[in-house]
């Protein structure tokens, strides 16, 4: 399994032109070092909008979906920073899916990445699961696509946390497709066929799946942050 851990916090938000570069400072600087400092995170990864809108896409590599639950996160959750406090209302739209990794096929990081937040047909999740499957094997193997990889929400037993509470609460993605690779056209082209909306339907899932693409801005393990 290539995505580090056998779960993931994967998490969209936009954030307003005005308060990207303050953002991206505190997300680099404290709110990185913050996170890889607990245990059970083993790698951060940060995206940007490919097209250069407000869209952001991050991913936090974990142990196991316990992880998510643990004293150590529930208390940096529950006691965010100044600087966490004051950026936190400006996370518009926020997504927040705290996952187990069902497949994982390649690399977790490139440049580029693909997200579809996607839900499976009544009785449809081990077919979907499975032709996801099949289709990360050969697309891995494809020029331009190096990584896809496969999650499951599932809301751990904790209450609202601080940190959401400032944001006015998260939605949820319930599965999440994760593509990655070096080539933008390879990935827009995946998008373009098996993975677009009518051929994700006839994988299993239901309509309305949402596409986003991205570019890496930042990717750290706690060595890194050492």
């Amino acid at each position: 399994m290539s995505v580090l851990g056998r779960a993931a916090l994967a998490m969209w938000w936009d954030m307003a032109p005005e308060r990207l570069d303050d953002f991206q400072h505190w997300h680099a600087h404290e709110h990185f070092p913050e996170r890889l400092g607990i245990p059970g995170f083993l790698r951060a990864s940060r995206w940007t909008s490919a097209d250069g809108g407000e869209g952001i896409f991050v991913m936090y590599e974990l142990r196991d979906h316990a992880v998510l639950s643990s004293a150590p996160y529930l208390e940096r959750l529950n006691a965010p920073t100044p600087w966490s406090t004051r950026l936190m209302p400006h996370h518009r739209h926020m997504v927040r899916s705290q996952c187990h990794v069902l497949e994982s096929r390649g690399a977790a990081v490139a440049r580029h990445a693909l997200t579809i937040r996607l839900s499976p047909a009544p009785g449809q999740d081990a077919r979907l699961r499975g032709a996801i499957a099949v289709m990360a094997g050969e697309a891995v193997a494809a020029p331009g696509i190096v990584g896809m990889h496969l999650l499951r929400h599932e809301a751990p037993p904790i209450e609202a946390t601080r940190e959401q509470k400032i944001r006015g609460g998260d939605a949820v993605a319930d599965w999440v497709l994760v593509v990655v690779a070096y080539d933008p056209a390879a990935l827009g082209a995946l998008a373009a066929s098996q993975l677009a909306p009518d051929g994700l339907v006839s994988l299993g899932a239901v309509s309305g799946a949402l596409h986003g693409t991205y570019t890496l801005a930042q990717s750290a393990t706690p060595l890194d942050m050492a």
